[in-house]
């Protein structure tokens, strides 16, 4: 390609300035072309002299003469024209001409001298044209790519609104806007724009108000945009911002969210985002490949910083990109990113629908998940995220903190898929025994998911259920979910007389705590400012202690006899039947010791219901 001359020195006052969106070019030349007359696909010179050329650009066919265009125009020049069949002397077809036919007739009136309109929707097919007609100087001084050069760098580059405008026609011109560096020029254009708009101001209003303009373009053009802008130092959350809002708009379905089961109706758009439906043609995904690209080229490009990106963010870029078949080392990348920020997450957004990676990427449906025996969830992309979680973990890359907010997390996303009839026990159970035992300081969660996933799975054999019910640490069971173990039937008998024990220890621990702590308030009554009021409130909650403990002292005699009948039915439980009057033994002699110095034993309170009517399930 022919290098134009350098650029005339116009001056800078006739080009510079935001407002004047046109440039009308008059005419310098006599011109033998009065004006341009279109008949169906054909466009005819209106002239005293005959025209003696005709060429074809995309379907439209212009009937000009020789002269004016060789003059200007470098390529035309070199051209050997052959005789034409038709009625002109000679033809010419002009393949991937850019700009098409509307360009080529705004080079046609600057070549027969006629007035012409420079404007930012025009120049870069112009700029381009004029290029690939070779128009320089050459062959006369203020050709057509002095021109349009000069209205590009005076004009367009200095306002924000022409550079998008220009930027945006480039689309269809690859590769010459490429290679003319306009593409590269409106994108340092506006990455300097948005750099001084972040130095003025920090708020969200002076940031943000550019974002929905540069997410209008293509993958590649915003790529170049994005490198430019973190080229200028631009502040990682805005370069963040940026990407998650182009990505909102380009990738359907971002912000859905996805609650869980709520029974196995799979009700919810039968497990179908509402964006694919939007997108098939064909039993096929329209743009699957575009949607793959752009979410490649998005990761690429992810500030490297914590706090630049979210974690609900990250995770929805996990879902698209299973959902689209993605690479796997993309995906990888994901769920390296998110594991280092989990704590951060909740429990809908580690809802990741299982995929059919057979069928590109299309969610399962409901009536598939039933005959085939499929989870509804991606439970091994939720396991390989706490992985890399307690990886970081052990390189001292999180906080302390984290582990229980993670621990937290783990186990109401537990109670969620455990609501799947097709989930395996073993899924569930490795995902339960990911984290370390030391990192759940509370286990009322876990035995929330265990309840919800025996109640949804109520065939389960009994050994699976003492199996599952191992998980769980019963010492570290608050009060409310050790009664509610106690009345659960759904509970293995095993882990109900653990939980009985257990809490029988901690209620006469706490009970003990509780007098003592009455008793120093009595005796140091004159040093201390305690009031009656407090050492009356005091007293009642020994009481209702009291009341409770002699409660669950019933609860723990009927088991226990409702056990050893059931395991007088059984053959070999000599072993266990030794064991257990070893502790039925140890437990009523600490009773009976605490109750020699409490005085006689408070009878069960009138109208207290057996365990057996009060059984309920856990909410």
């Amino acid at each position: 390609m022919k290098k134009s001359q350098t650029l005339p020195q116009t001056p800078e006052s006739d080009y510079e300035g935001t407002q004047r969106q046109s440039i009308v070019i008059p005419s310098k030349h006599i011109t033998i072309a009065n004006s341009f007359e279109k008949k169906e696909h054909s466009w005819f010179i209106t002239s005293h002299v005959p025209t003696d050329l005709t060429i074809q650009v995309q379907d439209v066919t212009f009937n000009v003469h020789k002269y004016p265009l060789i003059s200007k125009c470098g390529y035309i020049g070199r051209l050997e024209f052959q005789p034409s069949i038709s009625n002109f002397g000679y033809d010419l077809k002009l393949e991937s001409f850019p700009g098409g036919s509307e360009t080529f007739e705004i080079i046609l009136k600057f070549c027969y001298g006629l007035p012409m309109d420079l404007n930012p929707n025009n120049i870069a097919p112009l700029r381009c044209a004029s290029e690939f007609l070779e128009m320089t100087e050459d062959l006369q001084d203020g050709n057509l790519i002095s021109k349009t050069e000069a209205f590009l760098t005076f004009v367009v580059l200095s306002s924000w609104k022409d550079t998008i405008t220009v930027l945006k026609s480039c689309e269809t011109l690859s590769p010459w806007a490429e290679n003319l560096q306009i593409v590269r020029r409106c994108c340092d254009s506006i990455a300097w724009k948005t750099s001084k708009v972040n130095i003025v101001g920090d708020t969200d209003c002076q940031e943000g108000w550019w974002f929905n303009e540069v997410a209008t373009f293509r993958i590649d053009h915003f790529m170049r945009i994005i490198t430019a802008i973190k080229a200028k130092s631009t502040r990682p959350e805005v370069v963040g911002k940026c990407i998650m809002h182009y990505a909102e708009r380009w990738l359907p379905g971002m912000n859905a969210e996805f609650e869980g089961l709520r029974g196995y109706g799979f009700g919810k758009n039968d497990l179908q985002f509402s964006i694919l439906s939007r997108s098939k043609e064909e039993g096929g995904y329209v743009h699957s490949k575009e949607q793959n690209a752009i979410i490649e080229s998005l990761v690429s490009v992810l500030p490297p910083q914590n706090e630049a990106i979210s974690c609900k963010f990250l995770l929805r870029m996990l879902k698209m990109a299973m959902l689209y078949s993605a690479s796997p080392a993309l995906i990888s990348e994901l769920e390296k990113r998110v594991g280092m920020m989990l704590e951060d997450a909740n429990v809908n957004d580690l809802l990741i629908p299982s995929c059919n990676n057979a069928d590109q990427g299309k969610l399962v449906n409901a009536v598939h998940l039933k005959n085939a025996q499929c989870t509804m969830h991606d439970t091994e992309v939720v396991q390989r995220i706490v992985e890399y979680f307690l990886m970081h973990e052990q390189q001292g890359q999180q906080q302390k903190t984290a582990r229980i907010n993670v621990s937290k997390l783990l186990d109401n996303y537990l109670a969620e898929i455990a609501e799947d009839p097709n989930l395996s026990i073993t899924k569930f159970q490795i995902l339960a025994e990911l984290l370390p035992e030391n990192a759940r300081t509370c286990d009322d969660g876990l035995y929330r998911a265990i309840d919800t996933y025996l109640k949804t799975h109520p065939s389960l054999p009994e050994h699976d259920r003492r199996k599952l019910c191992t998980i769980m640490n019963c010492d570290k069971l608050s009060l409310d979910a050790c009664m509610h173990a106690a009345q659960n039937d759904r509970l293995p008998m095993r882990t109900i007389v653990q939980v009985l024990f257990s809490e029988q220890v901690k209620m006469r621990t706490s009970m003990q705590e509780k007098e003592s702590q009455s008793g120093n308030n009595s005796e140091q009554e004159g040093n201390h400012s305690s009031t009656d009021a407090e050492i009356k409130n005091l007293k009642a909650e020994l009481e209702n202690v009291k009341i409770k403990m002699a409660e669950l002292q019933s609860d723990y005699s009927e088991l226990q006899q409702e056990y050893e009948r059931i395991g007088s039915k059984q053959k070999n439980v000599s072993g266990w039947s030794l064991g257990w009057r070893k502790i039925k033994n140890s437990f009523h002699a600490k009773v009976e010791g605490n109750e020699t110095g409490e005085g006689q034993q408070r009878p069960n309170p009138a109208g207290r219901r057996t365990p057996s009517k009060r059984r309920s399930s856990m909410s």
